[in-house]
């Protein structure tokens, strides 16, 4: 019975990890160029100092936020208070009704 149970088991476990790792392979990392800012002082919309990245896409703005340690990140200072031109790259997400971004590099144009 237990050999059964553990035949029947296993195929199921392999054919989840092969679609997590399938879904994995999909996320491109993209760059977003625009503006850097903290969602708590700029913009009043996280109750902890978040930074975010607001990009130009036809006539529109749309904000992305970073999914990182917020204020705890280096590049979160010069912009905490203040805005600053620059790039994101990463892998886009989107949880309830907002875009994150999971940055692999964040730069500031000079």
């Amino acid at each position: 019975m237990k050999a059964f149970i553990w035949l029947s088991v296993c195929p199921v476990v392999v054919l989840l990890a092969v679609a997590v790792l399938a879904q994995d392979k999909d996320k491109k990392e993209v760059t977003l160029k625009g503006t850097l800012l903290c969602a708590k002082c700029s913009l009043g919309q996280t109750a902890e100092c978040t930074t975010a990245i607001q990009v130009k896409e036809g006539n529109k703005t749309v904000t992305y936020f970073l999914d990182d340690k917020g204020a705890g990140e280096e590049y979160h200072d010069p912009i905490c208070t203040g805005k600053k031109e620059g790039s994101v790259t990463g892998v886009v997400a989107e949880r309830a009704d907002r875009k994150y971004i999971k940055p692999s590099k964040v730069t500031f144009d000079k």
